[in-house]
């Protein structure tokens, strides 16, 4: 059978290549080049897989030059938002230049103009008080221009304004993105914590919501009083993350960064069958102190089934704390606890193999994974 197809597809070759003869007269002599079958069919071949390795290579330049067009629109997309970014910053520099020279002497109406930018940065930055890392980034320069002109010192004062107001924005909206990040990470609704669009400014309560409005209050022009508007709102809810996140359990319990067992489902210690554990095990020696992952109320110290001697905290908003399998408790029910306060002693009571801490989280009645929140602390702290 296989040699009938070889030979089938000998005679059909031979009939696309037939054996051809090609006659050359030169000098009076002739010369006869026989063209068999079999060496039509190798220049065929061979014509046939350069044409194709061109092909291959024709097709590779081409998507390399589409991602190369590709990765420039890119870059030229980056370059015109940096260069519409520098443009508006050297209107703002050139409008301030502008109003300089035109004053022509008359700077009684500039000094006042920047009295009452300060006034307003002052009211801004007020709030910024006790946040970490604010005093560093909203810290004023103090340009060295003795001896400038009035003029001079007028535009390096606007400048330093311009930069102040900048790094108030980039700040509070940098960690009020971190701290949104982190209660993701808890697996918590950050919007719940904060009342966007109400930010607010100044010791009596100034609604920033419309720009034209608090540029009337603070007397400023309305630029200035959008962009303070801006950073006023992300430093509300940067204050509002900031101080939920520090009434939330995102603590350790233990000074022992290790875990013998985590949460999820595992094999039961006893009775050596799938079981689901609600919390985490934190190992340790007898006695070792077990602190308060957030301020809190004790609502509960005494002996649960299977848990032993337990403490629990009530930490307000649908978030309690559970400690157990304790040697001993130093606080009682009622009782008002700060975070990291030493509230008890590691143990093994209960339903335990050894001496360890059983911690667990609670939201609105239901067991949450404590390591998500562990980790978003974690995540708060860096941010601070």
């Amino acid at each position: 059978m296989a040699i009938k197809q070889f030979k089938r597809l000998r005679q059909i070759l031979e009939g696309l290549f037939p054996e051809r003869h090609l006659y050359i007269r030169s000098g009076g002599e002739m010369r006869g080049y026989v063209f068999s079958t079999s060496k039509q069919v190798l220049g065929a071949g061979v014509i046939a897989c350069t044409a194709l390795w061109m092909g291959v290579c024709t097709a590779a330049m081409m998507v390399n030059a589409l991602a190369v067009s590709s990765t420039d629109q890119q870059v030229i997309k980056q370059k015109a938002y940096y260069e519409r970014l520098n443009a508006d910053r050297q209107a703002r520099l050139n409008s301030a230049v502008a109003q300089l020279s035109a004053t022509n002497g008359s700077l009684d109406d500039l000094a006042a103009s920047i009295e009452k930018r300060h006034a307003a940065l002052a009211m801004m930055v007020t709030e910024f008080k006790g946040v970490p890392g604010a005093a560093q980034a909203l810290a004023v320069s103090k340009p060295r221009l003795l001896a400038a002109t009035p003029v001079q010192r007028i535009q390096a004062t606007r400048m330093d304004q311009e930069r102040l107001i900048d790094s108030a924005e980039t700040f509070a909206k940098s960690r009020a993105e971190r701290l949104r990040l982190a209660m993701r990470m808890a697996g918590l609704d950050a919007s719940s914590f904060t009342g966007r669009g109400s930010g607010s400014l100044g010791g009596p309560l100034i609604e920033a919501r419309d720009p034209r409005a608090l540029a009337a209050v603070l007397d400023v022009d309305e630029d200035f009083a959008s962009r303070i508007q801006r950073a006023a709102t992300d430093m509300s809810d940067m204050r509002a993350l900031n101080q939920a996140a520090q009434r939330l359990p995102f603590n350790r319990p233990t000074q022992n960064p290790a875990l013998s067992s985590s949460y999820g489902v595992r094999f039961d210690p006893f009775t050596h069958r799938p079981a689901f554990h609600s919390g985490l095990d934190f190992p340790g020696a007898f006695y070792t102190p077990i602190l308060a992952t957030a301020p809190g109320v004790v609502s509960f110290t005494g002996v649960r089934s299977g848990y032993g001697n337990t403490i629990e905290i009530d930490h307000g908003g649908g978030f309690k704390t559970r400690y157990a399998h304790l040697q001993g408790t130093s606080v009682r029910i009622g009782e008002r606890v700060a975070i990291g306060q030493r509230i008890g002693a590691m143990g093994s009571t209960g339903r335990s193999t050894g001496p360890h801490l059983h911690y667990e989280v609670w939201v609105n009645g239901r067991a949450q994974n404590p390591n998500r929140f562990l980790k978003a602390g974690e995540y708060v702290q860096q941010a601070g």
